[in-house]
C-alpha cells in the first residue's frame, strides 16, 4: 500500500498572495492524494499576536494591532478571491472569535495557558485562507484541525505530546480521507484530553510533520525553506555559506540541540526512530536538490557550522557564605529550572557560582531569581547572543573567541560556544 507524505510549509513560504500561489505550484507539480500538508501560521502573524498578548498584560490598547492583522489577511484575501468567496466570512468569524477570547482575563497564573489559545489563531487564519484557495484553484483537498490530530498533556507553550493517542487519532482522521483527496493541517498546535489548546513550543510546526509522519508510518517528510536546504550558517548573518547535500540524523540533531534555526529541535527523533527521510527544499527554487537527512553514518561533515541564537540570559548563581559549589547547589538550581520548563543553552560552573544561558521566557526569568535569591546572590545579563560553532578550526576560532563583548565561553574538543553582546 503506498504510503503517505508530508509536506510543511513555514510562515514565509505563506506570506503573501504571491507566496500562496507559489505554494500551489510546487504542490501541482508534485501532487500525491496520500499527502498531509502542514501548514504555519503567515508571515510574522505569530509574532503580531504574541505582540497583542503583551499588550493586553500590561493594559495598552491591542485593538488596533487585531485590527491591522485583519486587515493584512483580509487584503491577502483580496488578491486571491473574487469578493462573493466565503473565505471572507470565516476569517471576519475568526478574528470575532479572537477578540472575544482576548476579553478574558489575563494575568501571571493563566497566561501560558492563554498564550497557546490566541496564538493558534495564526495557523486556523492560514490553513482556511490556503485550504480556501487549493480548492477554488480545483487543487481539492481536505481542512483537518490539528487539535483532533496531535494529543498532548496541559504543558502549555511546550506541550507533550501523547505518542500512542497522537497514532491512533492520526489513523482515526486522515487514512480514509487520505485515499480521496490531500489533507491540509496546522502546525504549532495540538489539544489536552480536556480538549484545551496547546502549542509544541515556538517554530513547532517542523515538529507537527515529524508527529504526523510517524503516527501514519509516512514515506517521507519535505520542510520548504526559503534556503537551499540545510546550510553550515544563516545566510543572512554570514557570507559564503554552504550547503549540505546529506546529513545524518545524529548530526542533524546535534545541529538543532545548538539551535540551528533551519529544524525544529525535536523533529528528528520520531523521524530517525522510523527511519524516515527528512528533507529539506526550497519553495524559492523547488526544483533544487535540497539536503537529505537520514541514515548516514559515514557522512561527517568537518566544515564549521555556525548558530546563533538571540534573545538570551546569561544568569550566574553565587554562594554567599563562602562554601564552594556541589552537586546540592546544582540539583537546586536545576530542580527549579526543570519546575518551570527553563531549558538550558550553556552551562559553567566555578569554585562559587553556577552559571547558565537560557532563551528569554516571559515572566519565567522573573520566578526564577524571586525562589532562588533567597540562597544565592544573583547576577544577571538579557539581550544577549549565544554563539555556537561546531566543527571550528584555527580561522572560527580566531574570530569568535576573545572578541569584545564576550561574557562567557567554552572550548570542547569539537565545539565553541560563546555567550556575547549583540
Amino acid at each position: 500500500m503506498t504510503k503517505a507524505i508530508v509536506y510543511k510549509f513555514g510562515g514565509a513560504s505563506v506570506k503573501d498572495a504571491s507566496a500562496i500561489k507559489n505554494l500551489h505550484r510546487v504542490l501541482l507539480n508534485r501532487l500525491q492524494r496520500k499527502m498531509v500538508i502542514v501548514i504555519s501560521a503567515m508571515g510574522k502573524t505569530t509574532n503580531f499576536l504574541e505582540e497583542i498578548l503583551r499588550f493586553k498584560f500590561v493594559e495598552k490598547d491591542y485593538y488596533s494591532n487585531c485590527a491591522i492583522l485583519r486587515k493584512n489577511h483580509l487584503a491577502i484575501c483580496s488578491e486571491l478571491f473574487e469578493e462573493q468567496n466565503p473565505i471572507f466570512s470565516i476569517v471576519e468569524n475568526l478574528f470575532l472569535q479572537l477578540e472575544r477570547d482576548l476579553e478574558q482575563p489575563l494575568n501571571r497564573g493563566n497566561y501560558d495557558q492563554y498564550y497557546d489559545r490566541i496564538v493558534s489563531y495564526g495557523e486556523m487564519l492560514s490553513t482556511k485562507i490556503i485550504h480556501a484557495y487549493l480548492c477554488k484553484e480545483n487543487f481539492f483537498c481536505i481542512w483537518q484541525d490539528a487539535r483532533e490530530l496531535i494529543a498532548t498533556d496541559e504543558s502549555f507553550r511546550s506541550a507533550k505530546v501523547d505518542w500512542s493517542l497522537t497514532a491512533k487519532q492520526c489513523k482515526k482522521q486522515l487514512e480514509e480521507k487520505l485515499k480521496k483527496f490531500p489533507v491540509i493541517t496546522q502546525g504549532f498546535m495540538g489539544a489536552s484530553p480536556a480538549g484545551k489548546c496547546t502549542t509544541l513550543g515556538r517554530e513547532g510546526s517542523d515538529f507537527s510533520a515529524a508527529i504526523i509522519a510517524y503516527s501514519l508510518k509516512a514515506k517521507s517528510v519535505t520542510i520548504w525553506k526559503d534556503v537551499p536546504g540545510v546550510l553550515n550558517a544563516d545566510p543572512k548573518r554570514f557570507p559564503d555559506t554552504i550547503k549540505f547535500e546529506r546529513i545524518d540524523y545524529k548530526e542533524a540533531a546535534e545541529m538543532t540541540y545548538y539551535g540551528a534555526s533551519v529544524i525544529h529541535p525535536k523533529t528528528i527523533k520520531p523521524l530517525a526512530n522510523l527511519k524516515i527521510p527528512l528533507n529539506v527544499c526550497s519553495f524559492v527554487e523547488p526544483e533544487g536538490k535540497g539536503t537529505i537527512i537520514g541514515t548516514f553514518p559515514d557522512e561527517r561533515h568537518v566544515i564549521p557550522t555556525i548558530v546563533v541564537k538571540d534573545r538570551q540570559v546569561l544568569v550566574t548563581f553565587e554562594v554567599t557564605d563562602f562554601t564552594f559549589i556541589n552537586e546540592s547547589h546544582m540539583h537546586h538550581v536545576y530542580a527549579e529550572l526543570e519546575r518551570l520548563r527553563l531549558g538550558v543553552n550553556m552551562l559553567q560552573t566555578s569554585a562559587i557560582s553556577i552559571s547558565i544561558c537560557l532563551n528569554e521566557e516571559m515572566f519565567k526569568l522573573e520566578q526564577l531569581l524571586e525562589e532562588m535569591g533567597s540562597y544565592f546572590k544573583i547576577k544577571y545579563n538579557d539581550g544577549l547572543q549565544l554563539i555556537t560553532v561546531k566543527n571550528y578550526d584555527e580561522a572560527s576560532k580566531k574570530q569568535f573567541l576573545n572578541r569584545e563583548g564576550v561574557l562567557m565561553e567554552q572550548t570542547t574538543r569539537s565545539t565553541i560556544q560563546v555567550v556575547c553582546r549583540p
